[in-house]
């Protein structure tokens, strides 16, 4: 990627710029649903295949082709658009870099999201909070108490953090936007076939692979992001955060949700994890962290914040690395 700016000085610079510059633009308009979506995209062709080879036999087999085709097209449709541009005239390629890395981030959505059930739980409206907190957990909401609403929002952010947007920013240091689409390929294929159910669990086996190997690195860092983050954030306990990302980050079900969602339980003292419904099925899941105190509203605020301090600090010891090995 770095070969496409060379016609520059320092292409180091200018990758810092263009992912600095992405990130600022998903931060002012986020998603807006009047320009096509490269993920929505990938989302019908995800279906398209899916609806045509998860059937019949060799379903595991046909599952690893249907990666291999999405991951190998959205790198050459995404390779070729940045190529091109950048052989039109070096400023078109920036700019086209910077709006497809943006569209692999959701800073702007993800605390959207977290503000749409803090609102109405501030204004005492418990219905309205139960109803988008729907829309971002796949969990019964109807009869959530308050503080059951503020654990799925907390542990939506604190998951999210990783593979809506430090994910993409790491690989989209390593390989600029094809790498970054590529990643969110990925994603996209696990959330819509890597299920562990009848109809995905040979056929999706590929894609969940993936997804745990493309988020394995990140997850990681994110967490110790996190973690350095609250020496800024009033009311941390960092001790703590330590103590409870290593004893219960690898009790998550997933190999990585589990070291943000493990390190914002240990930072604010509460415990995340535990039963949930789904359609009226009873599951439980292992808890991370101790109960040190019953979950508040203001948690989902101080969630954000380690959002926010987690993908800064992140972007900029990305941007370290950048130039240690240059």
């Amino acid at each position: 990627m770095l070969g496409y700016l060379s016609t520059f000085n320092d292409p180091i610079i200018i990758l810092c710029v263009i992912l600095l510059a992405a990130i600022l633009l998903d931060l002012i308009i986020g998603d807006p649903c009047w320009i096509p979506h490269p993920v929505v995209q990938m989302g019908k062709l995800i279906s398209f295949l899916e609806t045509r080879w998860n059937r019949g036999q060799r379903r595991m087999r046909k599952g690893i082709i249907l990666t291999v085709t999405v991951i190998l097209s959205i790198f050459c449709i995404s390779f070729s658009i940045v190529f091109f541009a950048y052989q039109l005239h070096p400023v078109a390629g920036v700019l086209v870099e910077i709006y497809l890395i943006s569209t692999t981030i959701a800073i702007k959505g993800l605390r959207t999201a977290a503000k749409n059930v803090l609102t109405p739980l501030v204004q005492g409206n418990l219905v309205e909070a139960r109803k988008n907190v729907s829309m971002v957990v796949g969990r019964d909401t109807k009869s959530l108490p308050e503080s059951e609403v503020v654990r799925g929002t907390v542990e939506t952010v604190a998951e999210n953090t990783v593979d809506g947007i430090t994910a993409p920013l790491f690989w989209a240091i390593i390989g600029g936007a094809p790498l970054a689409m590529v990643y969110r390929a990925i994603n996209t294929l696990d959330s819509m076939v890597g299920y562990k159910n009848e109809r995905f669990m040979q056929f999706g086996w590929a894609s969940a692979k993936l997804d745990d190997v493309a988020n394995w690195i990140p997850a990681r860092v994110t967490a110790l992001s996190m973690w350095i983050a609250s020496f800024f954030i009033r009311g941390s306990r960092m001790k703590h955060g330590v103590k409870i990302t290593w004893r219960d980050a690898r009790k998550h079900p997933s190999p990585n949700s589990g070291w943000s969602e493990a390190m914002v339980a240990g930072l604010l003292g509460i415990q995340l994890g535990g039963v949930n419904y789904y359609s009226g099925v009873k599951s439980i899941r292992a808890t991370m962290g101790d109960p040190l105190r019953k979950l508040v509203r203001s948690d989902i605020e101080k969630s954000i914040l380690y959002m926010h301090g987690g993908w800064i600090v992140f972007f900029v010891m990305g941007v370290c690395f950048l130039f240690l090995f240059r």
